[in-house]
């Protein structure tokens, strides 16, 4: 695996709703963070887990999310890789875009790093939203294009990086929450 010179923190967004039960997939979110830090870094920061609607709505039973901010030496590629392992661990299964899962780790951020270039970032930040669900990157784009959408990101991700801003907007995960509509946050809630 690839390393760079220095540890570096990286933002990433844990979910699932495929486990028994909200307690089930708890334990499921537990586990992966344990298994993350053993194959990645240092947990500086771990968050509540929030019980959150299925996105999109309809789409399975509601989820558990969390976020984390990890100290790692691992380059964003390699950090990727090892997401993908722990959740195959897991029982994840890539069957459908936006299907239910047993796990999802979404690397959300790496620092200030914009990836693979600002144009490539503003286009999928700015994708119609319709396209959304047919269309997937076939790189990885940080910061993730979603972030500033997604309600069950940046509640729990305020526990952990409130104050970490997006590189392209310059915005901070405090004022994307509460940028987000009412109706988006309505039906989160702390375990």
């Amino acid at each position: 695996m690839k390393s760079v010179q220095k540890d570096r923190t990286a933002l990433v967004a844990l979910g699932g709703n495929l486990g028994p039960g909200t307690g089930g997939t708890a334990d499921v979110l537990r586990l992966a963070l344990a298994d993350l830090a053993a194959a990645a870094g240092r947990l500086v920061a771990v968050s509540r887990f929030f019980s959150t609607p299925a996105f999109p709505p309809g789409s399975g039973p509601d989820y558990v999310n969390a976020a984390t901010a990890l100290s790692t030496s691992l380059d964003p590629e390699a950090l990727l890789a090892a997401l993908h392992a722990i959740e195959a661990r897991h029982g994840r299964e890539r069957t459908a875009r936006w299907a239910a899962r047993t796990l999802d780790l979404d690397l959300l951020a790496m620092g200030d790093a914009v990836l693979p270039d600002a144009t490539t970032q503003d286009r999928w930040s700015a994708l119609d939203p319709a396209l959304q669900r047919e269309v997937a990157p076939d790189r990885l784009i940080l910061p993730h294009p979603r972030l500033q959408d997604r309600g069950f990101v940046l509640v729990p991700l305020m526990d952990v990086a409130p104050l970490w801003r997006h590189p392209r907007t310059g915005k901070t995960v405090a004022e994307m929450t509460a940028a987000l509509p009412e109706a988006d946050k309505a039906g989160i809630r702390p375990l």
